[in-house]
């Protein structure tokens, strides 16, 4: 007797081999294709909010798998085009797991990416970062910058918030050690 594939549910795992399975070598856990930013654990969460190039090489494995690029340690061979797609998404991805970050930390409020799960991030990655430009993170008002936020232009307001980083990163790692 036959066995019938479901073709979308064989693709999904492949995808999910591809991307996944790296980090769930490096952070343990399982992943799959519905992860959001809202869905990882604290502990990883914080890993890839920081900078370096461990966090870069990591972000690279899960990019580079959802678009099938291959292993991150073939980046450096990859097509410049493509090397650049890495990158931009890479940013881009850096960004909103700042972001929901902080949101943990009560600092902003609702974010608009934040139902988007990682691999739409990277495969629909023009429609996501579209979205979060025209609706950028707001600072909670219960922040203690929020007064001198509100009186910022849009464009100074996210510097603003991207200056929060390091504070955000001390504060975050304090609270995991609770």
């Amino acid at each position: 007797m036959t066995k019938v594939v479901d073709l979308h549910d064989y693709r999904t795992k492949a995808l999910e081999q591809r991307a996944f399975g790296p980090w769930e070598k490096r952070f343990g856990g399982n992943y799959d294709a519905t992860i959001c930013p809202s869905d990882l654990p604290d502990k990883t969460l914080y890993f890839l909010a920081q900078p370096g190039e461990d966090r870069s090489l990591a972000y690279y494995e899960l990019i580079m798998g959802i678009l099938d690029f291959g292993p991150a340690a073939k980046f450096n061979y990859l097509a410049s085009e493509q090397q650049m797609r890495v990158v931009e998404i890479h940013l881009f991805l850096a960004d909103q797991l700042r972001f929901e970050m902080m949101r943990r930390l009560k600092w902003l409020e609702t974010l608009p990416c934040q139902n988007e799960s990682l691999v739409e991030m990277v495969q629909d990655f023009d429609r996501v970062k579209t979205k979060c430009r025209e609706k950028p993170p707001e600072l909670s008002a219960s922040h203690p910058g929020h007064t001198a936020y509100r009186k910022l232009t849009r464009r100074d307001k996210k510097t603003f918030i991207r200056q929060l980083l390091r504070e955000a990163l001390e504060d975050f790692q304090n609270q995991l050690k609770e």
